[in-house]
């Protein structure tokens, strides 16, 4: 399973596109309140699984897909 951690940001709004282009199916996340409860503090962030990825892990992710 794959979460988007985001709030609809120029980074945010970059990694959906990727994550729309490489067809990978994703649920959005947009609760701040409980991203900062997570420990995100900044956005966007990519879970795989258990694996929590901040922007550049993840963009590095989605390109190898």
């Amino acid at each position: 399973m794959v979460t988007l951690y985001g709030t609809g940001c120029p980074k945010c709004k970059i990694l959906e596109a990727k994550l729309n282009k490489k067809n990978i199916k994703y649920q959005e996340f947009t609760d701040v309140d409980k991203m900062l409860d997570m420990g995100i503090k900044s956005v966007p962030y990519l879970k795989v699984d258990s694996k929590l990825m901040d922007f550049t892990e993840a963009n590095d992710w989605v390109n190898k897909q």
